[in-house]
């Protein structure tokens, strides 16, 4: 895939569309996502609900597993280690670690705007030949 697609990747995820994420930077096997919170993002503790941190980091993983081939999560995990707040804004940095045949491993970090790590997530993607849409 070419650096286009990786883009088209972000722009036709309409979850990222809806939540307000911007594209801030991809290249080869990497990209950076970012998102101010609002109250529309918090839980009950009136924090960033911890599946719009994942939802970011994931979209991170989409656009950078995505530079070569068409490819899909396998798995993932993540690490809540700071809650992020109304206001703050959230950058995802996702960056390629290692092949494994047809998987490859990402490290995507989570940063404040005070450059304070909020989460670690990490993604095993798999090269798809083709998605189907049903």
């Amino acid at each position: 895939m070419t650096q286009d697609l990786q883009k088209n990747v972000f722009e036709n995820d309409a979850v990222m569309q809806n939540l307000g994420v911007q594209l801030d930077h991809y290249s080869h096997k990497t990209a950076q996502l970012s998102l101010t919170i609002t109250t529309d993002h918090t839980q009950g503790y009136g924090t960033c609900h911890g599946g719009i941190i994942f939802t970011l980091a994931d979209g991170a993983f989409a656009v950078a597993c995505n530079s070569e081939t068409t490819a899909v999560g396998q798995h993932c995990t993540i690490s809540y280690l700071k809650p992020g707040n109304v206001g703050d804004t959230l950058t995802a940095k996702a960056i390629f670690k290692a092949p494994s045949g047809r998987s490859e491993i990402y490290d995507i970090t989570l940063t404040n705007q005070h450059n304070e790590i909020i989460a670690e997530f990490r993604g095993v993607s798999r090269m798809v030949s083709k998605i189907k849409n049903t």
